[in-house]
């Protein structure tokens, strides 16, 4: 949700560019990378609250003490609203001030790991000075959502008109979640296509592997990841499974238009206009009312792109969105998972073969039943957790056949340690916090801004 996307003032005259607009990520595999992207809530020292922009020691003097180390300031208008660096790394606010870093494409996971590390240093280094720290979870556990701030940026007043419009929960998705991401490149239109499928059918897996927000203002919510359930009533017309992506026929136009019929939520122009249900096969026409006779550029649907939130999103590459907030080592094992599975050709085929045979009603059970249940859900006569444990192995062959190795000689298959505690276990991070909930804690969340602050 950064927004404004790529500035292309090149006029959309057919479908076609469209198309190859995507056609366009398409990468040789010596060129494909990694980029990940984690968000974290900020919270007071003093009182456990979330800080405003403006206020003193809030998120704008966040900003600003971070450039300390490099980061060029993005502004809107005036207004700081993120930074950027010269390796394509950026940080970006959260429509309730969460402060996300979306990661340069970089080789390898070890890489990814080094750059988490001095970004959360620096993070933390500001922090100190400001009376702030920084928590990992998929939702907010204590904060009302009257009480999130607002970040002052045009396309989250626009969004924030436009969702209770469209379902009960979207505000809680903009305010009082986050996520942790992996982007990676993709081949071909087949590549694609396959990967694709791979990842939407294995995205509620990696919901349960990181179910990791089971509270709600101070309370268990009764779900495992709350963040996940959110997106199921949030907007239906720009969330879900994309049951069409495993249609025979599937590719780029298929999803093409699937993004003409998702609803416009503005068009920028030297700021933010309000197109918020708007239709963009109108704006092609000339008859947007937004801008009425102005028909739309590149810029443009590179940055309409941006506003559909599927559990797999298509940019010009792949963005996996199934999984909630968490500690570091969470932030690394995310894209080991998806490389492992993604970025080789026998862990792809592998894995291809695990899903394959699942059906549109046995894919949308699942993303129904994970957010409460998590590995504990029951696909085809066995639970998640069965699934998990082959699946990570998979990914581990996968990593190991990449053959990325650090300065030590290990490969990239020892990030998916985390993961493989979880799966041999089947106690989700959620799970485990809610032990403490009930144990240790006394029936009191707020160790948590102790025990799984960054």
């Amino acid at each position: 949700m950064s927004g404004p996307g790529e500035v292309n003032a090149t006029p959309i005259e057919s479908k076609t560019q469209l198309v190859e607009w995507f056609e366009s990520g398409c990468k040789p595999r010596e060129a494909w990378r990694i980029g990940t992207e984690h968000e974290k809530f900020a919270f007071r020292l003093s009182d456990l609250g979330p800080p405003s922009y403006d206020e003193p020691g809030g998120i704008r003097a966040l900003l600003e003490g971070l450039c300390a180390y490099g980061w060029q300031p993005v502004r809107e208008g005036e207004t700081l609203i993120g930074l950027k660096d010269a390796t394509g790394a950026s940080v970006s606010l959260e429509p309730g001030g969460q402060l996300e870093l979306s990661g340069a494409p970089l080789e390898t996971i070890h890489q990814t790991c080094d750059e988490v590390h001095e970004h959360l240093r620096q993070v933390r280094a500001v922090d100190e000075q400001l009376g702030l720290g920084m928590l990992g979870l998929g939702f907010h556990p204590t904060a009302t959502r009257a009480g999130m701030p607002w970040m002052p940026k045009g396309r989250y007043k626009i969004m924030r008109a436009h969702m209770p419009r469209v379902g009960t929960l979207g505000l809680d998705m903009m305010l009082r979640t986050c996520t942790i991401q992996t982007n990676l490149d993709v081949g071909s239109e087949a590549d694609m296509v396959k990967k694709f499928r791979v990842s939407l059918a294995l995205q509620p897996l990696a919901t349960a592997l990181f179910a990791n927000s089971p509270f709600t203002e101070g309370r268990p919510n009764g779900f495992l990841s709350l963040r996940s359930h959110i997106w199921t009533d949030t907007d239906p017309w720009r969330t879900g499974d994309l049951p069409f992506v495993f249609d025979q026929g599937f590719g780029f136009e298929a999803y093409v238009d699937y993004m003409l019929d998702v609803p416009m939520y503005f068009v920028y122009r030297d700021g933010y206009v309000d197109a918020a249900g708007q239709s963009f096969r109108d704006f092609l026409a000339g008859r947007l009312p937004a801008l009425p006779g102005e028909t739309p550029t590149m810029g443009d649907w590179s940055d309409h792109v941006t506003t559909a939130f599927p559990e797999v999103r298509l940019k010009r590459y792949l963005e996996m969105r199934g999984a909630d907030g968490g500690p570091w080592r969470w932030i690394c094992a995310l894209p080991a998972l998806w490389v492992g599975l993604l970025y080789d050709d026998g862990a792809l085929d592998a894995a291809w073969d695990e899903v394959k045979a699942w059906t549109a009603e046995d894919r949308a059970y699942l993303r129904a039943e994970v957010p409460r249940r998590a590995l504990k859900t029951e696909i085809r006569g066995e639970s998640l957790q069965a699934v998990a444990r082959r699946v990570l192995a998979i990914a581990r062959q996968g990593l190991e056949a990449r053959a990325r190795r650090d300065g030590f000689g290990d490969s990239e298959a020892h990030f998916l340690s985390a993961l493989d505690e979880i799966a041999e276990s089947g106690i989700t991070p959620a799970e485990e916090m809610l032990r403490r909930y009930e144990g240790a804690w006394g029936g009191d969340v707020t160790p948590v801004f102790r025990e799984y602050a960054y």
